[in-house]
């Protein structure tokens, strides 16, 4: 199966589709009409079936726009990290205070979680 490529960005109202492969250009009205319009105008010129290409949709956002995508990532990565850390630090309070002889019911009402989830960060 054949697989084309759509370079798709933002021009005015409306959604700019580059075929390379059969250099040619068509639009969209919104996202959800690229791939249609894309399929349709490689099927007229191609004279092929819309259904019997894949079609690779590639598009390019204005470099403000990834800059933001990027840190929004770099953040999400942050956040995993940090939550790790807080749950480690958690586990290692549960713990301090198990092995000061707090029982499990005590430990969960000063965590601010139920005596099965103290359990838990004890076990682990």
């Amino acid at each position: 199966m054949s697989t084309y490529t759509a370079h798709v960005t933002r021009s005015g109202r409306y959604w700019h589709i580059h075929i390379p492969e059969i250099d040619r250009v068509t639009q969209a009205r919104n996202v959800g009409e690229i791939d249609v319009m894309a399929r349709d105008l490689i099927a007229v010129m191609l004279d092929i079936e819309p259904d019997s290409f894949t079609v690779d949709v590639q598009v390019t956002m204005p470099a403000s726009v990834r800059e933001h995508l990027d840190r929004a990532e770099q953040l999400r990565a942050e956040e995993l990290r940090l939550r790790s850390e807080a749950a480690a630090e958690v586990r290692a309070a549960a713990l301090e205070l198990k092995e000061s002889g707090i029982p499990l019911r005590d430990l969960g009402k000063l965590l601010g979680v139920s005596h099965q989830r103290a359990h838990q960060l004890v076990s682990s």
